[in-house]
């Protein structure tokens, strides 16, 4: 039995290149779910009146509720209908999809639950990369590898996604952020649910537009939403799903890190309100916990970067695509 494959295209600010982005994916999906975000240039009305193939749904949010809020809505009518693997498509024209057969493979081949592009992996290909979005690509991928427990993926905000149906049925699509943290959050919620994640390299175009990013907006929010993350998996993982040798090196690294860092400032008050220097002996008692706690929290950081999942959630095993 071939596995039914589907797009979803977030519609915003997009009517000048939707039609052939639609047109370019048709003869790689069964059906494509267009999600008009409370689009102003009306992106969903221009689909229905250019594109007649019955392959094609367009939805309409009453309101918009931001690029993630629009790939839920989508990904919600794509289980509906009991599809096996799920593409998400930007609609700007920047991904190409005639990358979507190799975007699928490893989902279908039962390699991998969530696939995703890597603009990183060719450096010939950054050439083309606007600085600006180079640098903030590179900033946010470090906090998602982090927060995420990917660490052996790179440009994890990439939007150009495959992701297979048990794996999305196992993360729960309310909680996943509607804005621009949407792929870092599903990131995060895909690790707690173990499943497996993989890149393949992509080159992305781009045009004369003027980058959206704006670094001093988003990164405050960007850092607190990966810090939330960052500690909700850490207890997921190491202290409620299983408590293993590294939860011990996290706790005692911590604690003694605390111990040798509130202990030397200590020393060091005193020896300025004094003007007598600190003994060797004390000098020992604070670095040492130091050097041993940050030891120890190397280690659990090697334990953390080897514990990404390894088995994947899904298990096609279909065959060819359908047409």
């Amino acid at each position: 039995m071939a596995a039914k494959i589907a797009i979803v295209i977030p519609c915003f600010r997009t009517r000048d290149s939707i039609v052939g982005v639609i047109e370019g994916a048709l003869p790689y999906a069964q059906m494509i779910f267009c999600v008009d975000d409370a689009c102003p240039e009306n992106s969903g009305r221009l689909v229905e009146e250019k594109i007649h193939d019955p392959k094609v749904s367009v939805i309409f949010n009453s309101q918009n509720l931001g690029v993630g809020g629009a790939v839920k809505a989508g990904y919600r009518a794509a289980l509906e209908a009991n599809c096996d693997v799920v593409i998400k498509l930007d609609g700007d024209g920047q991904m190409d999809p005639d990358l979507i057969p190799a975007l699928v493979k490893p989902i279908l081949d039962a390699d991998s639950d969530y696939c995703k592009g890597n603009r990183f992996h060719d450096l010939q290909g950054l050439k083309d990369m606007p600085a600006l979005r180079l640098f903030g690509n590179s900033m946010l991928s470090l906090l998602t590898k982090i927060s995420s427990g990917y660490w052996r993926i790179m440009d994890p905000t990439n939007g150009f996604t495959a992701i297979g149906s048990q794996a999305l049925r196992a993360i729960p699509l309310s909680k996943v952020s509607n804005d621009y943290f949407f792929e870092s959050d599903m990131l995060f919620r895909l690790n707690v649910a173990r499943a497996v994640v993989s890149d393949i390299p992509m080159h992305s175009k781009y045009g004369d537009e003027t980058s959206s990013l704006r670094i001093g907006r988003i990164l405050g929010p960007f850092l607190l939403g990966n810090l939330r993350n960052l500690f909700k998996r850490v207890f997921y993982n190491y202290f409620l799903r299983d408590f293993n040798i590294a939860t011990v090196e996290l706790l005692t690294g911590v604690i003694v890190s605390l111990f040798g860092l509130v202990t030397g400032i200590k020393a060091w008050s005193h020896s300025i309100e004094t003007g007598v220097t600190a003994s060797s002996g004390t000098v020992m008692l604070s670095a040492l916990p130091i050097i041993i706690g940050f030891q120890l929290l190397l280690s659990f950081l090697n334990y953390d970067i080897e514990n990404v999942p390894r088995r994947a959630l899904g298990s096609f095993k279909r065959g060819a695509v359908e047409d």
